[in-house]
């Protein structure tokens, strides 16, 4: 059995998955991430707050797409 964690948005805002349009995503489905390591953004405002892995492991899925309009405490991500 594996434990997931879900990440949830602190604030409501736009979500991105990469810093710049022309850059890669901070990390993909799949992939294996530390604690702490950014894994998306949150635009409010022009003011953008990393989005943080809040444990080591491998990304399941993203539950939001680039650029959505998130609530605050949305899930954006599950984590194994």
């Amino acid at each position: 059995m594996s434990d997931k964690t879900t990440v949830n948005s602190p604030m409501p805002g736009v979500f991105y998955r990469r810093p710049d349009p022309e850059d890669p995503p901070f990390a993909e489905a799949g992939d294996t991430v530390e604690e702490g390591e950014t894994i998306g953004l949150v635009e409010v405002m022009k003011n953008f707050h990393d989005i943080e892995a809040d444990t080591a492991g491998t990304i399941s899925e993203f539950l939001v797409d680039d650029e959505a309009e998130i609530e605050a405490d949305q899930e954006l991500v599950t984590i194994e």
